[in-house]
């Protein structure tokens, strides 16, 4: 269940007592919490539960501010409520009526924050922050010209005309980077072996419930499991010997996929006595044995969506070109500077032409008034 706070505390124009301690107008929470609109998007933060039943949720303002909190400390989740108890400007910020020192929620229900604030709310909360300056020019502009005496109709008629015609002004600054993710360094030697370990591991559960008519499809895992020490280890590593140790483990992870596809055709509801997380890699690690067998075959190391990471399975490899690091992992992201602030045009797992969305990074610029 819901209720809705559309009428968003303001204590700061009334009594400048919150719970006994004055705050300063000039704290940066305070300045803060007067440019995010919190009102505009009440409505569809609030459209995400039921009216009637249920536990009352959290306020989007209390939502959205601890995440806001989060990220610009870099706290983790516990951290964050422990700060927000303590400090009574980050409990203004998130909405709070006056100052407590108890806890205003639980750590884990950041958790169901990050899931109900979309990122289509943070980009509309980000684009009415940048247009707002301007609107506020436009409204200023438009009470002074209402409000003036001592013009004739034909003055006021021109000067609408010539309020018409807009001209291009400001600057649009776009350009693309990878944010980072924190991933283990990915080799083809060490996927393969954590996918074998992982082929393992699920045949090793569906005898456990009694899927393989009481024999153990072999594995050859501690043999496997020996070869890739003897490689790991190895302090003159070389193309031929890494060659080999691909092929040994790949031959191992396919056959470990032949016989769990044996299991699964000759019992088809098996995978539901498969822990779920083993169920989700499957694919993964089918997927990850087919790229690896074709690089194999046509002695590459470049292939198409290509897999690095098992446990984080949609990050691609991005090849930038620089000094510190020719290759990167992680998102692509293309953002533009709109005086002073940054709004995200594009982002994607894989690597795109930034020219795709130069056009329509435009258009929104010109949306927001700052252009015609």
């Amino acid at each position: 269940m819901y209720k809705r706070h559309l009428n968003q505390i303001n204590l700061l124009d009334e009594p400048e007592m919150f719970g006994g301690i004055k705050l300063n107008k000039e704290n940066q929470w305070v300045k803060l919490s007067k440019m995010i609109p919190w009102g505009k998007l009440e409505e569809k933060y609030a459209k995400q539960f039921s009216d009637r039943t249920g536990n009352p949720a959290c306020s989007f303002r209390m939502a959205l501010g601890s995440l806001i909190i989060k990220e610009k400390y870099q706290f983790s989740d516990e951290a964050t409520v422990e700060h927000i108890t303590m400090n009574p400007y980050l409990q203004y910020f998130i909405g709070l009526q006056q100052y407590t020192s108890a806890e205003p929620f639980n750590a884990c229900q950041m958790t169901r924050f990050r899931q109900r604030i979309t990122p289509e709310m943070l980009s509309e909360v980000n684009d009415i922050i940048i247009g707002r300056p301007k609107a506020e020019e436009k409204e200023n502009d438009n009470h002074q010209d209402g409000s003036g005496t001592g013009t004739d109709a034909g003055s006021a008629e021109e000067s609408s005309s010539e309020g018409t015609e807009e001209k291009n002004e400001g600057t649009l600054i776009l350009d693309a980077t990878c944010t980072p993710q924190n991933i283990r360094f990915p080799t083809d030697t060490s996927l393969l072996n954590e996918a074998r370990e992982n082929s393992e591991r699920l045949i090793d559960e569906l005898h456990a419930a009694g899927y393989t008519d009481g024999k153990k499809p072999r594995t050859y895992r501690e043999k496997a499991h020996k070869q890739y020490n003897s490689y790991s280890k190895d302090r003159k590593k070389n193309a031929r010997k890494t060659r080999k140790c691909i092929r040994q483990q790949l031959g191992y992870l396919i056959r470990n996929l032949s016989r769990i596809s044996e299991i699964m055709q000759a019992h088809p509801e098996c995978m539901k006595d498969v822990s779920k997380w083993l169920r989700e890699r499957l694919p993964i690690l089918m997927t990850l044995c087919e790229q690896q067998k074709e690089m194999y075959d046509s002695k590459t190391h470049r292939i198409a969506e290509r897999i690095v990471s098992l446990s984080q399975w949609w990050v691609r490899p991005i090849v930038r070109g620089k000094q510190k690091a020719e290759t990167e992992f992680g998102a692509k992201v293309e953002m533009s500077d709109i005086d002073g602030y940054l709004r995200i045009e594009e982002i994607r797992w894989d690597a795109f032409n930034e020219s795709t969305t130069l056009i329509e990074s435009v258009e929104k610029y010109c949306q927001f008034g700052r252009a015609s």
